[in-house]
């Protein structure tokens, strides 16, 4: 979750032409969890990130302000949790997860300081017990937590950045004293259906550049790496509280740029109507 603020928006496409996440090991780093197989409840989780050398990783870029980004998801879309273990000298990574029966996937968003960029590695674990799947919650523009209110104005396009903005109240009043929450006031994890594929998501400004307000508004910069549904789920600090407004989108066709050429009639144009990570 890099503070992207100020960065090429054609970086940013370049970055979501691909979902990350989809794989265990990336560019010689590699994550080793201690156990794939959890019980369900409060479980402490441990677990390394190795590097082309095979040795597990000790020094990383802080992105953030933290080391890694740990987030865990069951494969429904549900249990959201994005968490910060805690390392060790040898390199082991420790933390909590509340668990459901169920598969699961971990990811680790890190920037190993041999590294020339962020990776997100991803891992399935299990978790034992009676697995009761929910459907996926049905697209809406609205998330509702308690007596706050998220509303999603823009869409998720594929192969395209588009602006994603997020307004949040509470009993119908505008929030204007959002708190910093790890160097901004909204991170935007966002995961394609289907693979849980990882999306790198930006968001714009930074508390404490005179530019940025602390709410209500929250804007981020996200491309789709393709047509498709996606589960968005956004954390944010009210209050000394953090809470999570999740969000079934699907993406859209993107717009004709006015100097295109115009399709011939015939053409179809790809795309049912959708709507809709990340990385932060």
């Amino acid at each position: 979750m890099t503070n992207h603020a100020g960065h090429d928006h054609t970086t940013h496409a370049a970055r979501g032409a691909q979902a990350g996440g989809l794989s265990v090991s990336e560019s010689g780093y590699t994550l080793e969890l201690d156990a794939t197989v959890l019980g369900a409840g409060r479980q402490t989780v441990t677990f390394r990130v190795t590097g082309p050398d095979g040795q597990p990783v000790t020094e990383f870029v802080p992105e953030h302000e933290k080391e890694l980004h740990f987030i865990a998801i069951r494969r429904d879309t549900s249990g959201f949790q994005h968490v910060h273990p805690v390392r060790d000298e040898k390199g082991v990574w420790t933390t909590e997860l509340t668990l459901t029966p169920g598969d699961w996937r971990f990811f680790t968003d890190i920037h190993p300081a041999a590294h020339t960029g962020t990776l997100t590695l991803g891992a399935d674990a299990a978790v034992a017990g009676a697995y009761d799947p929910r459907p996926l919650p049905e697209a809406t523009g609205v998330a509702r937590i308690g007596d706050y209110a998220v509303t999603l104005d823009g869409s998720l396009r594929a192969g395209e950045v588009s602006e994603l903005t997020l307004t949040i109240s509470r009993d119908g009043r505008p929030v204007t004293d959002l708190q910093p929450y790890l160097a901004a006031y909204g991170h935007l994890v966002a995961l394609r259906v289907g693979d849980l594929g990882y999306l790198h998501v930006h968001p714009e400004g930074a508390p404490g550049d005179g530019v940025t307000a602390p709410g209500p508004e929250i804007s981020f910069m996200a491309v789709a790496p393709s047509a498709g549904t996606y589960r968005l789920y956004l954390d944010f600090q009210h209050e000394g509280v953090v809470r999570t407004a999740e969000f079934t989108v699907r993406t859209t066709t993107a717009a004709p740029r006015p100097d295109a050429t115009p399709a011939p009639e015939h053409t179809e144009h790809g795309g049912h109507h959708h709507g809709a990570h990340a990385h932060h």
